[in-house]
């Protein structure tokens, strides 16, 4: 399926990850859309993404970051990735950024979970093949309307949406050569989402190129940093999406991760 750059653009800057869920299951043709995405997301053939409809409290382990416990959720989505093909992690996290934008701009509720869940007990429930392993999960569902102690606690230190300037992130061409399509693209990358808000991700910068790299090889949390940056990449062609600019993803080695490049065709 095509990207949707507007639905998805709009609501990258809103987003929030939530903790705490309605009990009320989610209607029938809301989970028929969210498994269609699923389905038709597929932009890497060895990275998807699976519905789960049953409650995942038992897939949780121990605190969920500063947040405390995930809690009401009555279905969730597991992002799977086959770990023996190169760039997973970043293919992965892109794969599944797309499912949680959509899911957002449909008015659910989502929040990417890395280490802190049983590995073993959703391998039961979900189908894997071999190969294949759970990197992350995403509990989905309507968000309470009042945020918990937790969650007021961080949000009123401004901890979990405070983010680096884009002169700590970005190197290359000067930012007074730099495009609007090239702003809008590195200002959404830099609202993406990492674990435990560390944002892993680095931008070198061309003419025509924006190049994603990690700032270390250090793996922590129990979430890659080259996933991550796959979830920064996303962002990244869904704003040069939305300003008519179009272009492709090429995979790096360590600890570069992929370059986006613009094509001819852009309008």
């Amino acid at each position: 399926m095509n990207i949707p750059a507007s639905r998805w653009y709009q609501v990258i800057e809103k987003r929030r990850s939530h903790r705490r869920f309605e009990t009320t299951p989610l209607e029938a043709n809301i989970l028929d859309q969210i498994n269609s995405i699923c389905n038709d997301f597929r932009p890497f053939p060895h990275a998807r993404a699976e519905l789960v409809i049953s409650s995942p409290d038992d897939v949780f382990k121990g605190i969920i970051g500063s947040y405390g416990k995930i809690k009401g959720a009555n279905s969730f989505i597991a992002f799977i990735g086959n770990m023996d093909f190169p760039f997973i992690q970043e293919q992965v996290g892109y794969t599944g950024e797309a499912i949680i934008l959509e899911a957002e701009a449909m008015g659910l509720a989502t929040c990417w979970i890395g280490g802190m869940f049983r590995a073993k007990f959703v391998k039961i429930i979900v189908n894997i093949v071999k190969g294949e392993r759970v990197l992350s999960i995403t509990p989905i569902g309507y968000a309470t309307k009042s945020l918990s102690f937790e969650e007021k606690s961080m949000t009123g230190f401004g901890l979990t949406h405070k983010r680096k300037s884009l002169s700590d992130l970005v190197s290359g061409i000067n930012e007074s050569e730099w495009p609007e399509w090239m702003r809008a693209a590195l200002e959404s990358a830099r609202l993406a989402p990492s674990a435990v808000n560390r944002q892993p991700w680095r931008f070198y910068l061309e003419p025509d190129s924006i190049t994603v790299s990690v700032n270390s090889l250090k793996r922590n949390y129990g979430l890659s940093k080259r996933l991550c940056c796959g979830i920064a990449m996303l962002h990244i062609e869904v704003a040069a999406l939305n300003f008519g600019v179009k272009g492709i993803w090429e995979f790096l080695s360590p600890p570069q991760v992929a370059r986006f490049k613009i094509t001819s065709d852009s309008i």
